[in-house]
């Protein structure tokens, strides 16, 4: 069985003028669907920046482990979407949450997660962790972990990871291929860095691409020919 962990940021599904682009939701849906035909199982960890991030409410002087609530449950709803998006497709999918909200999904549970895989085709990760101050990227390495994935990939809006700021530096460089122990050391932003010790303490490779791009996602599963792998 052959297991990956693919990470989504909510800002991922942003549409302009909603909280989430259904054509993009539709889209992603059908190259899923090409990747589990070709006998992989996903493990989906969805982020909720689309609907909450506790940055962009600073000013509400909000205490910490209540806006991190609030995104954690920002995930559940975006679980949630996506879950319903799948099943129309004809995809065999489940959403799961690691913050308790049994009255519209089933707790994720460490144990359980590898048996679903034999009824489910994609498993949706909402909740995050469970716990506030960490990030979804610690999750979706915990899920990798947890699931035995043979890799965690980053879908985000950048090519690759970079030596520097692309937004900032025009001079910045892309790079193609880097150690997690260098990540680290160099602390570059491109990834929680608790997220990428526990990869490499377990040799679990991270991909990091460009997921609007089309063909990326199945490029990164098929040919791990796009973006960055740190390893």
């Amino acid at each position: 069985m052959k297991k990956i962990v693919l990470k989504l940021s909510g800002e991922i599904l942003q549409g302009k003028d909603r909280h989430v682009d259904i054509k993009y939701i539709e889209n992603l849906a059908k190259d899923i669907f090409e990747i589990v035909k070709k006998g992989y199982k996903i493990a989906l960890v969805i982020g909720g920046g689309n609907i909450w991030r506790h940055r962009d409410n600073a000013d509400l002087k909000m205490d910490r482990v209540h806006s991190d609530q609030i995104g954690m449950m920002a995930t559940i709803m975006n679980a949630l979407i996506l879950e319903d998006m799948f099943k129309e497709k004809g995809l065999k999918v489940k959403a799961v949450s690691a913050l308790s909200a049994r009255a519209v999904l089933p707790d994720y549970e460490p144990k359980k997660a590898v048996s679903m895989f034999k009824k489910y085709d994609v498993l949706i990760c909402a909740g995050g962790t469970g716990k506030p101050y960490v990030t979804t990227d610690s999750a979706a390495a915990l899920r990798a972990v947890e699931v035995g994935a043979e890799a965690l990939l980053k879908a985000t809006n950048v090519d690759f990871v970079y030596n520097k700021d692309p937004r900032k530096f025009k001079d910045a460089k892309p790079i193609k291929s880097i150690s997690a122990r260098e990540v680290v050391e160099k602390k570059l932003g491109v990834m929680d860095l608790s997220a990428v010790s526990l990869c490499m303490s377990k040799k679990i490779p991270i991909f990091i691409f460009n997921i609007f791009k089309k063909g990326n996602l199945l490029r990164a599963v098929f040919k791990r020919d796009v973006g960055t792998i740190i390893n």
